[in-house]
């Protein structure tokens, strides 16, 4: 995709066709998406911290229980996805936390 400057239009191809738009105001200010982290474990719903099963420096292996995050009244129980060390857990037990926060730093 180029930019056309002096006509405000946006070139782009879709297979050997060529075409002229206009982006959005909201195209233009979306958030990037950027590749996740495979080793943050990062919470994917906001609730509280209810149990954590795992210690710093601990070997942990793919599908082990890492933490159970409740919200909802629905436990939810955070497995790891590779096998690893846990380098450090950035919760703690009762904690009420939001989506997409940091909970646990795998190396």
């Amino acid at each position: 995709m180029s930019t056309n400057k002096t006509e405000g239009l946006v070139d782009f191809a879709i297979l050997s066709m060529k075409y002229k738009t206009k982006l959005t105001k909201k195209f233009e200010n979306r958030v990037k998406y950027t590749d996740p982290n495979p080793n943050h474990i990062m919470s994917y719903i906001p609730g509280t911290i209810c149990e954590i099963f795992v210690k710093e420096g601990q070997k942990v292996k793919e599908g082990e229980s890492l933490l159970i995050l409740e919200a909802m009244k629905m436990r939810n129980q955070i497995t790891m996805p590779h096998t690893g060390v846990v380098k450090s857990i950035k919760v703690a037990t009762g904690d009420r936390i939001p989506k997409n926060q940091l909970m646990v730093e795998i190396e």
